[in-house]
């Protein structure tokens, strides 16, 4: 087949590659490269950019994009990219004969059987990893992303949009920070707190709560100045943002049945060492009774990198081409 060109898009990046698919197969990627969204007036330009920057456009007609959000008829339904995306307009503007798009969690999660178990880091339970199915596949990004891997059958992946469900509180503290996020909408989800874009509704409610002026304007200030330790007040903001999801991926590893865990998205990374200091695992198996079944469901914290890419050729080799 000709190479296909498969994309990753979320609310800041979009990961674009060229990859040579077939049924049976480990895709192949022949090039990659990431793409700033608000740079970009349209998804269209991006696919556009990166097909005539490999000298891809007479050869490649065909693409599939695992994207944030749900696809409601020809209208992809997403609170965080910058543009709106229509699916036949984006087709005939990226000058394609075939679009498709899917979940980028459940691309993700069609990735699974081919990470590499030597890039795995444990968060909670067992250090030496083995797959165990049905697999939890979420993550914190610009948004919140989560799906479920079964072991195999027609139907492998389960996707959902649980990132736009109830925030739920454990402690005072939520309970405090969540009154006041209500004040501001009346229905808040869980990305909300547990996103990139969530951690800048989360701070400035810790700042509030405390009696201090907000020093810090971006996800990305915030994560420094917490991982310097210049300032108290970022750091209780990771300690909270850890915690809250820990207890959100317990209560999901118990919603699903799931018997492992793996957590992605392009926060995890950047907070890696809060993540470890304790409050993610303690909420994560602070679940009454069946707190003893999540000491056997290990967590695992994946970097995202091409999981999305290769998830999404996977399911066009798969499913996309019959479909």
């Amino acid at each position: 087949m000709d190479p296909l060109i498969v994309a990753d898009v979320g609310g800041t990046y979009a990961r674009v590659a060229l990859v040579h698919v077939a049924p049976g197969r480990a895709p192949e990627v022949v090039a990659f490269h990431r793409h700033a969204c608000a740079e970009y007036p349209s998804l269209a330009a991006i696919l556009r950019d990166f097909a005539d920057g490999q000298g891809a456009s007479g050869q490649s007609r065909r693409a599939v994009v695992a994207i944030a959000g749900l696809l409601d008829g020809d209208t992809l339904v997403n609170s965080n990219l910058p543009w709106p995306v229509s699916l036949e307009s984006t087709r005939l503007a990226a000058g394609l004969e075939e679009l498709r798009l899917i979940n980028d969690f459940e691309a993700v999660a069609h990735a699974m059987p081919y990470l590499d178990p030597g890039k795995l880091s444990a968060l909670s339970g067992d250090a030496e990893h083995s797959f165990q199915w049905p697999a939890l596949v979420l993550g914190p990004g610009t948004g919140l992303g989560a799906a479920l891997r079964f072991e195999g059958g027609a139907r492998p992946v389960l996707a959902s949009e649980v990132g736009h469900s109830a925030l739920a509180a454990g402690n005072a503290l939520e309970l405090d920070i969540l009154r006041l996020l209500m004040a501001r909408w009346p229905h808040v989800d869980n990305e909300r707190v547990l996103s990139g874009s969530g951690l800048m509704n989360l701070y400035p409610c810790l700042c509030e709560l405390r009696g201090v002026a907000p020093r810090w304007n971006t996800t990305e200030q915030l994560i420094a100045a917490a991982q310097t330790g210049e300032d108290a007040l970022a750091v209780e903001c990771m300690e909270v943002f850890c915690a809250w999801l820990g207890s959100l991926v317990g209560d999901l590893a118990i919603a699903f049945g799931a018997k492992s865990v793996y957590l992605a998205g392009g926060i995890s990374g950047h907070i890696d060492g809060f993540l470890r200091r304790g409050g993610f695992q303690a909420r994560y198996l602070n679940k009454g009774v069946l707190s003893e079944v999540l000491r056997h469901t290990p967590v695992w914290r994946v970097d995202h990198g091409q999981l999305g890419v290769i998830g999404a050729a996977v399911w066009y080799a798969e499913e996309g081409i019959t479909e």
